[in-house]
């Protein structure tokens, strides 16, 4: 694929310029892999939101609406049909690399992907029975969008899982690119193609061709991640360790669906209460927030597999390491939001007419995503120190946050509600998760506090 053969020709350089800066120890591995996915969400920023604002523009506010809430929700699903394997995956890689034990990561490589095959095709057959069966509670014009989506969940769940893997092994190119440049890219290109064959604009044609687009870039991922696996492990006995890899993954996965939740709660609130157009105009406005949430992504992914072996390495390094990603998230997110906030109103504007309605919710959202990124990747650094339970409940009660005061404010004060229900919760997340690392860890992520030296976990 084009962007994937762009991005992997970038990434050389990058390596270069790190190798001078950095050196190759844990920081310079991880700042590598921050760069590369840093340079991807560049460039995927770009596309998403180039992509966003031609299909609102071909579709209309109405039928855009119903897109979004209808892929969001579909997205969501189907990367919670991993069922936490796919960040289990991160968490396990490193260790058993590190320890020597390959029968053990034969096994997991192996049964992980046949698990979230598994388990992701019954939750869509779940999910079209649900969705048909509460067909008269659902409003006539989600229904066909709602059961078209749903053919995606198990790509997804594959998807999420084979980026995990990647991530594992630091192939940063082969874990972002697929997803954030190829699909986007493919999903713009197949729509246009069915508008230029003659086919109506409408939200039921803009999910086949996500759902196309989806299958395209996971199957072509998969070939190269099993041949890239193949070349790095020889081959040999798998060993099997269900018990260990499911006492991870739970709390692994209520996380993940409290994140992903979280991260959505306030588009699918909308959705719930509101028309497809606020809909619309909702998403377009957390649209423009991806130059500021790409920066988290980037330094979440370069640096979680390098918690994970540092926790079952040299725990000394563990501290600063943890202070470093802090600062990397911080101050690029910062520069980021003042940008946003300078072309946010015009770049509203080319998703189409009453679309720039949404700017002054941008800083209150701003606002939030700069008070997250001030203390750094927490929940990653607690899930791969094993403190996966604690970070669960956190973002179990982040989520009722949001979701009591989204439930409170919407009805009341339409997209405010949700703009203020999403910065509250928010401020509520960092505040927990900054204390508890410290708690835990002994480990200050709070980007203006000082330096706290690293302590045992209890």
């Amino acid at each position: 694929m084009l962007p994937e053969r762009l991005a992997q020709r970038a990434s050389p350089l990058l390596r270069r310029l790190d190798g001078l800066l950095f050196g190759a120890d844990e920081r310079g591995e991880a700042t590598r892999m921050s760069l590369i996915a840093f340079s991807i969400r560049v460039v995927s920023a770009a596309i998403a939101f180039l992509s966003q604002v031609l299909l609102a523009r071909w579709m209309g506010s109405f039928e855009y609406g119903i897109f979004v809430f209808a892929w969001t929700t579909v997205v969501i699903i189907g990367s919670l049909s991993c069922l936490g394997i796919h960040t289990t995956v991160i968490r396990f890689i490193p260790e058993y690399q590190e320890k020597g034990a390959l029968p053990e990561l034969r096994g997991l490589l192996f049964t992980s992907r046949i698990f979230v095959l598994a388990a992701s095709t019954l939750i869509t057959a779940a999910g079209a029975a649900g969705v048909w069966l509460l067909r008269s509670h659902i409003e006539s014009y989600y229904l066909v969008p709602f059961l078209v989506g749903v053919i995606c969940m198990p790509m997804i769940a594959m998807s999420d899982l084979l980026q995990g893997m990647s991530r594992a092994n630091s192939w940063a190119v082969l874990a972002l690119a697929p997803t954030y440049i190829a699909r986007p890219l493919l999903i713009l290109i197949f729509m246009a193609g069915a508008l230029f064959a003659g086919f109506e604009p409408t939200a039921t044609n803009a999910l086949l061709a996500s759902i196309a687009a989806t299958y395209v870039t996971t199957l072509a991922q998969l070939i190269q991640v099993g041949s890239r696996t193949a070349r790095k492990l020889p081959a040999g006995p798998r060993r099997t360790d269900l018990h260990r890899w499911f006492v991870v993954s739970v709390p692994i996965f209520l996380i993940e669906s409290f994140f992903f939740m979280l991260t959505n709660a306030d588009v699918l609130m909308v959705g719930a209460f509101m028309e497809p157009d606020d809909v619309a105009i909702y998403f377009a406005t957390s649209k423009t927030l991806a130059l500021v949430h790409f920066v988290y992504f980037a330094v979440k992914a370069g640096s979680a597999q390098r918690y994970a072996r540092i926790t079952h390495g040299e725990r000394g390094k563990l501290a600063p390491f943890a202070r470093a990603t802090v600062s990397w998230t911080f101050w690029p997110s910062l520069a980021m939001a003042a940008l946003v906030l300078a072309l946010g109103k015009p770049m509203l504007m080319l998703f189409g007419p009453g679309f720039d309605t949404g700017y002054p919710l941008l800083f209150l959202l701003v606002a939030g995503v700069v008070i997250r990124a001030s203390v750094g990747p927490c929940e990653s650094l607690l899930t791969m120190s094993g403190h996966q339970n604690v970070c669960a409940l956190i973002y179990g009660l982040t989520l009722a946050v949001n979701v009591t005061l989204s439930v409170l404010l919407i009805p009341a004060v339409g997209l405010w509600g949700a703009a203020i229900a999403t910065a509250a919760a928010t401020l509520f997340e960092a505040a927990v998760l900054s204390f508890t690392v410290w708690r835990r860890l002994g480990i200050s992520m709070a980007i203006f506090l000082p330096a706290d030296t690293a302590k045992e976990s209890a």
